[in-house]
């Protein structure tokens, strides 16, 4: 049974050009989500989980566009290739079809691994320059979502008893952000 030719795009806020993922490509419809690899709940990925029926084709341009680890990606090839559903990475130039060798098993585990690894060493080396970056005094970290005075207002107020609910609404930040300005004192 032939289906259609789906695309997934996965763009982060440091490649904000969806089109150059999958250029030239013959696709019926396409899928894009603007998130990090490493958060499963994207409401694109999900969409396309349920939009895709047997015989269809899912085009990713590679691996780590569809998962940053291993685990994740194992998971997603085989949730499409149990359902009949062709996956195609192009950049690695592997497709899963669910009735794969043990050599293709092995490509994605190896494939996926080096993805994941990447991501490590991009983490370690973003890690570093960042606390270089401290060291010369060039790196302030990212601008706070309250002023001093806020904070003060904003754990006063919860101490009272206030809906935390109600004040992370009130002052524009979300429900973590205000518990974590709850944990500090500075």
């Amino acid at each position: 049974m032939q289906g259609q030719r789906i695309g997934y795009v996965r763009v982060s806020s440091y490649d904000q050009n969806p089109e150059r993922q999958l250029e030239q490509v013959e696709i019926g419809k396409l899928f894009t989500d603007k998130a990090s690899g490493k958060d499963t709940q994207r409401p694109q990925l999900e969409a396309m989980l349920g939009f895709v029926r047997e015989g269809d084709t899912v085009v990713v341009h590679s691996m780590d566009r569809l998962a940053r680890n291993l685990d994740d990606l194992r998971r997603l090839v085989q949730k499409l290739t149990k359902r009949g559903v062709r996956i195609e990475f192009l950049k690695e130039g592997l497709v899963f079809t669910g009735e794969d060798s043990p050599m293709a098993n092995l490509m994605l585990s190896v494939m996926g691994a080096f993805a994941e690894f990447e991501r490590a060493l991009i983490r370690e080396r973003q890690r570093e320059g960042i606390a270089l970056a401290k060291q010369r005094g060039a790196y302030r970290g990212r601008k706070k979502a309250l002023s001093d005075e806020q904070a003060i207002t904003l754990r006063q107020r919860a101490a009272a008893g206030e809906p935390k609910a109600q004040l992370a609404r009130e002052f524009g930040i979300s429900r973590e952000t205000l518990y974590q300005y709850l944990r500090t004192d500075d």
